[in-house]
């Protein structure tokens, strides 16, 4: 299946089309790729694998802005986001923070099921309230 045909197949399914941004991306390549976009834009906030880390980067509010120059949609940051203070950070100037990695680890270093869900449910409470203190006024 080529990539108009999918783009054809999630037109007949209503699915959105979340596509990725990178700090590396040009502004043609934005546009492009925000064109085919549909629900977000998932913005990169650094180069490289998904995992936690421990500062998101500065390359991510520059990404979003630049972002925002080519499309209405709303912008959501992700890739290495992993405590509440990130979260309070990417809020200040995204529409949305992406976690990911960081609700795996929490599950695989529990020594049980029942403590990775208290685990990912503390994590979960954490990155509630760095969204809530961080978010950008609407």
């Amino acid at each position: 299946m080529g990539f108009g045909d999918w783009l054809a197949a999630s037109d007949a399914t209503d699915l959105d089309r979340v596509f990725l941004v990178a700090p590396s991306s040009t502004d043609a390549r934005l546009r492009y790729t925000t064109e085919h976009c549909r629900g977000f834009v998932y913005a990169a906030s650094t180069m490289g694998v998904t995992g936690t880390r421990s500062a998101v980067g500065h390359a991510a509010e520059t990404l979003v802005a630049r972002t925002r120059a080519v499309t209405d949609l709303p912008v959501c940051v992700g890739l290495g986001v992993s405590n509440g203070d990130q979260a309070a950070e990417v809020a200040s100037f995204a529409d949305g923070v992406i976690v990911g990695s960081a609700f795996v680890r929490r599950m695989l270093d529990a020594p049980s099921p029942g403590a990775g869900r208290d685990a990912v449910a503390e994590l979960a409470a954490e990155l509630a309230a760095g969204v809530r203190r961080g978010a950008r006024p609407a």
